[in-house]
């Protein structure tokens, strides 16, 4: 079967990104439509931080899991995981991946709870082989959940290449790798900064 890519991004965090973008353009607007010059120098940052917050936090994290590796992109940092380094999936609170540098969790990819599974349907239940190893399935490896989702398309592709011999090889330095994001940082850390200042006025 031939590889067919996937990302994962939560539904729910997209919509509540466009909520608080909404209520922080809102605030800011607010202060200039009464022509509020000082509400707008010492409380509109806390707005602009609170719509870039929700950006890096519920908008841009995702989990692509291409043919060559797995990427992790988290609020402030992204990972590059190659099928090789994947030692464990897991599930118990987030999509979680354990390698030799340790847990990486992914932040778009939140476990469900455990009344889930009251509302379950046999096909959610229809996880891979590596799944149910440990015995039971939990509620956050279900498909019908963010983790689960990803979680059944990482370990069904990695039980592929586990079977054809393609994992045995060893980790090339620097392929498992971790990069930041500069410009979030600099961003929340530059209007923080604004609005402290803005306080103090």
């Amino acid at each position: 079967m031939r590889f067919q890519p996937a990302s994962f991004r939560p539904a729910f965090g997209r919509g509540l990104t466009v909520v608080v973008i909404a209520i922080a353009v809102a605030g800011i607007a607010g202060f200039v439509t009464v022509g509020d010059v000082l509400g707008l120098v010492r409380y509109g940052w806390w707005f602009a931080v609170l719509a870039v917050l929700a950006v890096a936090l519920f908008w841009l994290p995702r989990v692509d899991v291409l043919e060559h590796a797995v990427l992790v992109r988290n609020p402030l940092s992204t990972w590059q995981v190659p099928w090789n380094a994947i030692q464990i999936v897991d599930t118990k609170y987030a999509l979680t991946l354990t390698t030799p540098r340790g847990r990486i969790e992914a932040w778009a990819a939140p476990a469900s709870g455990r009344y889930t599974v009251f509302t379950l349907s046999p096909e959610d239940t229809r996880v891979s082989e590596s799944a149910r190893v440990a015995g039971a399935i939990r509620p956050g490896d279900t498909l019908s959940s963010q983790s689960g989702a990803a979680a059944n398309h990482i370990r069904r592709h990695w039980e592929q290449l586990r079977d054809d011999g393609m994992l045995d090889g060893p980790l090339e330095p620097g392929a498992l790798r971790r990069t930041w994001h500069p410009t979030t940082i600099v961003v929340l850390a530059a209007l923080t900064a604004a609005g402290v200042l803005g306080l103090v006025l």
